[in-house]
């Protein structure tokens, strides 16, 4: 089929309703009506012969063949506004989107940024911060560093550290603190990652207890209210070593146990540019130099 013969309204219009799951938010993205989206997907899908969407009472459901055009039309559209952008003014530049799970930007990132800039001053680096659950279309990212196994579908994961986690406390509480087993009895603060502190209570040779209470998206809010006196924080200690350091908060013993390290992800169907390559040898280089 002639490419140069596709509608490109219809292209935007498919690729907008795939990654935004709706012909209404495609529509109010690309400022036209939801009826106007629908037909354009449809002409489209008899352009092609073929059924992107399954449309069903409550939305829309990719079809393999929609699947398999989605990530190749957002890529594309990706790299014609990237180059736009890069032209805008009259000055050449080149952008880039980094996801970042909050804990690491705050914890070793943002202090390091300033070499990043120094040795890539053509770079516009964006940074958007998450809670390890960004949508690298929706949010257009080219990267996304995040904390886990490294097993994400359809992802390409580059292991940066290690994150072994440690209780943390605020310093009155760590007073009635003789030993691990003596966390059976505290506030236990949880992630959404609901295994680690039963992770953490066997590697200190302790049966973990049921566990009941707050749980936080983030470890962000998790030390803060640690730091506040609300109860006992399990978090990557390393990414937080200037609250230890300063006394806002305590490591009250020294078990660490792993559950997962940070990586350097993108989808396998984006293809590296010139200024992920450079991000993504500088930050390994800035890895191995800590």
């Amino acid at each position: 089929m002639d490419v140069s013969q596709m509608p490109l309204n219809a292209l935007r219009a498919f690729e907008a309703s795939a990654r935004l799951g709706s012909f209404t938010r495609a529509g109010l993205e690309l400022r036209v009506t939801q009826t106007a989206i629908s037909h354009q997907v449809k002409a489209l899908e008899e352009t092609l012969g073929v059924t992107l969407f399954e449309r069903l009472p409550r939305g829309l459901a990719l079809t393999d063949e929609g699947q398999a055009l989605l990530p190749v039309l957002t890529d594309a559209f990706r790299r014609m506004s990237a180059t736009l952008s890069q032209l805008e003014e009259g000055n050449f530049h080149d952008i880039l989107t980094v996801g970042v799970v909050a804990t690491f930007a705050t914890g070793w990132l943002l202090r390091r940024l300033q070499s990043f800039k120094q040795q890539n001053p053509s770079v516009d680096l964006r940074i958007k911060t998450n809670n390890n659950r960004a949508e690298f279309l929706a949010d257009g990212l080219d990267y996304f560093i995040r904390f886990g196994d490294g097993a994400w579908h359809g992802t390409d994961a580059l292991r940066l550290t290690t994150a072994p986690l440690s209780p943390v406390c605020a310093p009155a509480l760590r007073e009635r603190l003789r030993g691990p087993a003596d966390l059976v009895n505290e506030q236990l603060l949880r992630s959404y990652r609901v295994d680690e502190w039963s992770i953490w209570f066997r590697a200190a040779g302790i049966e973990p207890p049921k566990l009941r209470g707050w749980m936080f998206d983030s470890s962000l809010t998790l030390v803060e209210a640690a730091a506040q006196g609300v109860g006992v924080a399990l978090v990557p200690v390393a990414m937080f070593a200037d609250e230890i350091e300063s006394g806002r908060i305590v490591q009250p013993f020294d078990i660490a146990a792993p559950a997962g390290s940070y990586w350097l992800t993108r989808l396998k169907s984006r293809t590296e540019t010139a200024s992920m390559q450079a991000f993504r040898r500088w930050i390994l280089a800035e890895i191995e130099s800590a």
